[in-house]
């Protein structure tokens, strides 16, 4: 399985190659977590990345018990 790339803080390396954009849902599907994310443009983007990889950037957004629907985070689509 390959797996996108997620950051809750802008990026500072290669930042061209990196999207920005608001998160719709988190779920769980065949094992992994899928992030569904509005891009800038208005596109919804779905990323699959480890339950690790979701705990890394969960725990970075300042939610203070709050859900991360709708914070914003900088994501790279693998093969992008």
């Amino acid at each position: 399985m390959n797996h996108d790339r997620i950051h809750a803080r802008e990026p500072d390396h290669h930042v061209d190659q990196w999207e920005r954009g608001q998160i719709e849902a988190l779920e769980e599907r065949d094992g992994h977590c899928v992030v569904t994310v509005r891009a800038d443009d208005g596109e919804s983007v779905e990323l699959t990345v480890t339950f690790a990889v979701r705990d890394l950037f969960v725990g970075r957004l300042d939610l203070d018990g709050r859900s991360p629907v709708g914070e914003t985070v900088w994501y790279r689509v693998r093969g992008e």
